[in-house]
């Protein structure tokens, strides 16, 4: 093979590996949390599907609350779907949407366009893939989770569970189990024998039965911030286009659902573990992706590009001090609004649904690794 050939098929993996999802090198003594979600997407789903699309944003928020040696952990989320009869036999009905990333607009953007379509749901090929297929951090001190989530007999496939649980724990990896529908059914079919090899805790839930949502006086003006943040953000490079459009996107789909899920995504945008290094010039100067001086000026946006390089560092700064104010302001608005929204359902039980169940886990294996939570 031509070395050119050889060249551009290295380049076309490369390109390929970013389209997955950008991640970026840990700052030394940052914490991680990586949360592996995998979602049943078979017929019957559709409750657990919504339940993820409006509830991600409330645990990201969850999370925004965590730190560990006085500092917030970087997030990393990754998505799989099984039980999905769209995806081919030789797939086992399962595929990986997204590996373990902090880009959460992509997350978010993924989780939209899932559809449900019956099928096998095998789940210890899906817990197998992810131990095997993702990233996963070597440092013992880092919360790695699974959560799993379905209503079909844990024990289907060739694969058989208790291997891949044994697997996962063996290195590290907590497995968290959420049985859609009868507690006693899930222990039945083998939902917290599989959680109980590797660590984890077994919970069920109802996903048809989402809570309505709680509109909020702080709603509006969470929503209008969140928009002028948006404003804040500068595009560039070849990512930079693409990001910009999956962020306002986001917004809509968000707004879309309910205002409470658009004031949970924004305050999640506040928040530390909300970072766009791969698109956005504030965060990659932040994170010290990137340094403007060495930009060459195709990857800068049309108003960037003649300035010089104080005038580069002088205009992202602005920009920068711009969004930490709107930030500090939506955080103080939104707990305003969480305590609001608590005052309502002071005499209501605990909804049981997918984010419930998550931070429930979360919290307590978090707790484990030594993270604590302000809350």
């Amino acid at each position: 093979m031509k070395k050119q050939s050889v060249l551009l098929l290295i380049l076309a993996v490369l390109f390929s590996v970013c389209l997955q999802g950008k991640s970026l090198p840990v700052p030394a003594g940052q914490a991680r949390i990586q949360l592996a979600i995998l979602l049943d997407t078979s017929g019957s789903m559709d409750g657990l599907i919504d339940q993820a699309k409006s509830r991600l944003w409330k645990i990201v928020n969850e999370l925004a609350t965590a730190r560990k040696n006085g500092q917030a952990p970087r997030l990393q989320v990754a998505l799989y779907e099984y039980g999905q009869d769209g995806i081919p036999a030789a797939s086992a009905y399962m595929r990986r949407i997204v590996p373990l990333s902090d880009d959460l607009d992509r997350i978010s953007e993924e989780l939209f366009k899932l559809k449900t379509n019956g099928g096998q749901e095998y789940c210890g090929q899906v817990i197998q893939s992810a131990v095997r297929g993702l990233e996963w951090s070597g440092n013992s001190g880092d919360l790695k989770m699974i959560v799993i989530a379905g209503n079909e007999p844990f024990s289907q496939g060739g694969i058989d569970y208790r291997d891949s649980c044994r697997e996962a724990i063996a290195g590290g990896i907590i497995v968290n189990t959420i049985f859609c529908g009868n507690y006693q059914e899930g222990l039945r079919t083998d939902w917290k024998a599989g959680a109980d090899l590797a660590d984890g805790q077994y919970l069920a839930i109802d996903a048809d039965q989402t809570p309505p949502p709680i509109a909020a006086p702080q709603d509006g003006e969470i929503a209008r911030l969140s928009g002028e943040m948006n404003r804040t953000y500068i595009a560039y490079g070849r990512d930079g286009a693409g990001g910009k459009a999956r962020q306002e996107e986001q917004d809509l789909n968000a707004a879309g659902v309910s205002g409470e899920v658009m004031a949970q995504r924004a305050a999640a945008k506040a928040a530390p573990q909300y970072s766009n290094s791969a698109w956005d010039l504030v965060d990659a100067k932040k994170t010290g992706a990137i340094k403007l001086e060495e930009l060459a000026e195709a990857e800068l946006p049309e108003e960037m590009k003649n300035m010089s390089a104080a005038e580069r560092n002088g205009y992202v700064a602005a920009m920068q001090k711009k969004r930490e104010a709107l930030q500090s302001t939506i955080a103080r608005l939104h707990k305003e609004r969480e305590r609001f929204v608590k005052d309502k359902l002071k005499n209501q039980a605990a909804a049981s649904t997918l984010d419930e169940a998550i931070i429930k886990a979360l919290r307590g294996q978090a707790a484990g690794k030594k993270f604590s939570f302000d809350s």
